[in-house]
């Protein structure tokens, strides 16, 4: 027997200030704040989610060494990176790299970095062929 996963649901990020995390993914990535049970707080794009867990208080179980600032993610966009860039210019959210080629886990990408208010790296990506 093989366990087959087939996609990803959620993931958690660690972070210094919800309030401000919050901020920024709604307002500079367009995602939605979920507010649900014991006052718990998500992220909604897509059929995924973020939740969040302050720094400090996290939930159990928990990540063994949860820290703001040490994730990686990428996540793709419908929307041209040109207008991704302009929309991060416009929001003086700095890019520290690309736009530049990246293999994605279907094929490649073309993508920009920038870092939210925890430091974590946020890939924006657009699928390319």
């Amino acid at each position: 027997m093989t366990i087959n996963i087939v996609s990803l649901d959620h993931l958690v990020l660690t972070v210094a200030s919800i309030d401000s995390t919050v901020d920024f993914y709604t307002r500079i990535l367009g995602m939605e704040k979920v507010d649900f049970a014991n006052k718990r707080i998500a992220l909604r794009f897509g059929q995924q989610k973020i939740n969040l867990h302050q720094a400090g208080g996290e939930l159990q179980p928990r990540a063994s060494r949860p820290l703001p600032g040490s994730a990686d993610i990428c996540l793709l966009t419908g929307a041209p990176l040109a207008d991704v860039l302009a929309h991060l210019n416009a929001h003086h959210i700095p890019v520290i790299e690309g736009p530049v080629e990246r293999t994605g886990a279907n094929g490649k990408l073309l993508a920009v970095y920038i870092r939210d208010p925890d430091q974590n790296l946020i890939e924006i990506a657009n699928v390319i062929d």
